[in-house]
């Protein structure tokens, strides 16, 4: 089992630039790949970022340039910087963790942590 906790979330001004942390208990050494989903409101839940385990990163098009993913593998910690925040950056995010077992994988979530950006 894994367990995660978001922590970072707000009421930001556009522009702003918040970092957003999610902290992995557990059996934190069989987590492949760590990510950050995001709810908009009426919208599809939508991949933002993720990292493996190796530090390979992928982000969704429309946060390329502005946010950044990174791990603290000692703090089993996963970062996410965000910076020139637009109010349609404005979701529910949430901290995603893939697990690798023998012979299966298992998703584990946090509990979101909200962003708005607005002025």
């Amino acid at each position: 089992q894994v367990q995660l906790v978001e922590s970072g979330g707000g009421l930001v001004q556009p522009g702003g630039s918040p970092r957003l942390s999610c902290g992995a208990s557990g059996s934190t050494s069989t987590i492949h790949v760590m990510g950050w989903p995001r709810q908009p409101p009426w919208k599809q839940r939508e991949l933002v970022a993720t990292i493996t385990n190796r530090g390979n990163t992928n982000y969704v098009d429309s946060v390329k340039g502005r946010f950044t993913i990174s791990r603290d593998n000692a703090k089993n910690t996963v970062y996410l910087q965000m910076n020139s925040l637009k109010p349609e950056d404005t979701a529910v995010y949430y901290c995603n963790a893939v697990a690798i077992m023998t012979g299966y994988s298992q998703g584990y979530w946090g509990q979101g942590t909200q962003v708005t950006v607005s002025s």
